[in-house]
């Protein structure tokens, strides 16, 4: 049965950093792409990023470029989401992702706030 559950969100300060953990479960995590969402009330579920099955390849959403790291470590069946220089517009629900064929997995989601 694939788990993901995701960790780290919280209350931080304008300009602040959070690091936000996703471990999976449940299947092959070294086979997979994994990708980090976010979404606000009333707005779509959004991408924030993107890493290949070997971690040789990741993708930003152009509002996160140059702030945001994904990373992931297939020993640890573990994806992350280094977050720096937050800002308000950051307040989101984030979850972490995975499909597989048709299968679309989620996490139960993991909440950040920026605010100060």
């Amino acid at each position: 049965q694939v788990q993901l559950v995701e960790s780290g969100g919280g209350l931080v300060q304008p300009g602040g950093s959070l690091r936000l953990s996703c471990a999976a479960s449940g299947f092959t995590f070294r086979s997979y792409s994994m990708k980090w969402y976010r979404q606000t009330p009333g707005k779509e579920r959004e991408l924030v990023a993107r890493i290949s099955s070997t971690g040789g390849t990741t993708n930003y959403a152009d509002f996160v470029k140059g702030r945001f790291t994904i990373s992931r470590d297939n020993a640890k069946n573990t994806v992350y989401l280094q977050m720096n220089s937050l800002k308000p517009e950051d307040t989101a629900v984030y979850y972490c992702n995975t499909m597989m064929g048709l299968n679309d997995y989620w996490g139960q989601g993991t909440q950040v706030t920026v605010s100060s």
